[in-house]
């Protein structure tokens, strides 16, 4: 909570009316102040944060951007998921990778990323507060989505900064961590760190910001600041989030798969080990046809890897009792008969996802059963995706390639190269992940949709789902079945 009597003191002064960065020209009317504390910007997706965020960072000796701090030079991180790449030197080639051993040995382990860093008393101090003790010898690969997150979090904590920007930086984290996040927070601002939160939904608005920053189309608006109630501040910002979809214009399955099926998905005793830890243990777990499921669990608990043996992506199924399609795994079904009936997005997957190609040919690929591989696309598939891209409004980036998108605009794609197939048994694995609120809702209307025209089709159009979140609000409304995963004594 802000006070009407605070003072704030500028840290960085954006006097430019125009600020450029890598091509992308933010609109800045009024001079706007970065000022000591906690601050927070918030914005749809696309609406400029990220750009303003590598300004801050990157772009002070741009000739077009008029940049100045009292202080002088300044020490500025910005952070993002996709760091992970860079801080650990290496890209995992693909999703699957993670769960063939084979094809990790040049995988860097935690410990050989972060050095002579996992010595220091912080180090320990940090891990400790975001239940990361022990990740020193896991692969990088091996660490699920949120818990990335944390040490990416940890490892910018680890050195002193001036101004630490951290871009979507809830996402991913369980509740718990959320809360561990806020107090990391609070505590760089009594140490006279600055930060700056880029977020996309009210609710990640820091309860003990110093201002907040809203932006829309790529305009810095007036900040918020003096205020007594953080309800108040999130109200306040919910006219930057007007995006809505028309569900009538949803597209009906290209192929029908109305074959009878009583199992959708059987796990008996499930297990899965890497090394000496043990990720899943002893899970009994039915999905009939029709169901549509909620998983949830803290940070790294199992609830990817678990979900990987459903998707025929970790070897590890088939020293499992798994039935698919009331069909026992490894009785003769090749892994394209069960890619066929499942379509499945996460945030591992879209970390690792990059492909050549256009946009709209990538949500194309998303009907062939494919992740990194592409093959020839059949007569209106691609035509199909085009549809999808223009119900989701994001028709425009239909000719640019993946790696030129922001996280929000990504997620925007693997969510329509996900929706596109509409099969048998759709997997949501956090895919929220990144979305503002508004394109949040209307995924969740869109998965509703799904739900309820199966249910309406008398069989005609059979589904079954399963939606990964940590946050029971997250959750569709065609939720009517949980499964809640805890950390194994070895996990």
């Amino acid at each position: 909570m802000n006070s009407a009597m605070s003072t704030l003191t500028p840290i960085i002064n954006l006097q430019s009316q125009k600020l450029y960065y890598t091509g992308v020209m933010l609109s800045n009317p009024s001079p706007t102040e970065i000022v000591r504390g906690i601050n927070v910007v918030i914005g749809a997706n696309s609406s400029g944060k990220s750009t303003l965020g590598n300004i801050i960072e990157k772009g002070w000796n741009f000739r077009t951007n008029a940049i100045t701090s009292p202080q002088g030079k300044l020490s500025v991180k910005k952070i993002e998921f996709s760091d992970i790449h860079s801080l650990s030197g290496m890209k995992v080639e693909y999703y699957q990778q993670r769960y063939e051993a084979t094809m990790n040995d040049e995988v860097p382990t935690v410990a050989e990323v972060m050095g002579d860093k996992i010595i220091t008393a912080r180090w320990g101090e940090l891990t400790r507060m975001f239940h990361l003790t022990g990740a020193e010898e896991r692969k990088i690969n091996y660490l699920s989505s949120g818990e990335l997150r944390k040490l990416l979090i940890i490892n910018a904590l680890i050195e002193p900064v001036d101004v630490l920007i951290l871009d979507n930086p809830y996402i991913g984290l369980d509740a718990q961590s959320r809360e561990i996040l806020n107090e990391a927070i609070d505590a760089l601002n009594l140490r006279g760190i600055t930060t700056m939160l880029l977020v996309a939904n009210p609710t990640d608005i820091h309860p003990h910001a110093t201002q907040v920053i809203p932006m829309q189309n790529l305009t810095i608006l007036p900040p918020l600041r003096d205020f007594s109630s953080i309800k108040w501040v999130r109200q306040s910002v919910m006219h930057l989030f007007d995006y809505a979809v028309n569900i009538a214009e949803i597209p009906l399955p290209p192929v029908t798969d109305n074959e009878p099926v009583e199992t959708v998905m059987k796990i008996t005793n499930g297990t899965v080990n890497y090394g000496s830890r043990r990720i899943i243990d002893g899970i009994d777990w039915e999905v009939k046809d029709g169901q549509c499921w909620g998983l949830s669990g803290p940070n790294g608990s199992g609830k990817s890897t678990l979900l990987s043996l459903i998707c025929a992506d970790n070897p590890q199924a088939y020293s499992n009792d798994i039935t698919l399609f009331d069909r026992r795994r490894g009785s003769g079904e090749s892994i394209w008969d069960i890619k066929r009936r499942i379509s499945f997005v996460s945030p591992e997957q879209s970390l690792h996802f990059h492909p050549a190609g256009d946009v709209a040919t990538i949500v194309a690929q998303g009907l062939n059963d494919t992740t990194g591989v592409f093959i020839p696309l059949k007569p209106g598939q691609k035509e199909l995706a085009e549809q999808w891209l223009r119900l989701l409004h994001i028709e425009h980036l239909g000719p640019r390639s993946i790696g030129t998108l922001s996280g929000g605009e990504k997620q925007m794609v693997m969510l329509a190269r996900t929706f596109i197939k509409q099969p048998r048994l759709m997997i949501f694995d956090e895919p929220l992940h990144g979305l503002d609120y508004a394109r949040g809702r209307a995924a969740r209307a869109i998965i509703n949709h799904f739900a309820a025209r199966s249910r309406a089709s008398q069989g005609k159009y059979p589904l079954s789902m399963i939606f990964v979140s940590h946050y029971v609000e997250e959750l569709p409304e065609c939720v009517t079945y949980t499964k809640t995963l805890g950390k194994t004594p070895c996990n």
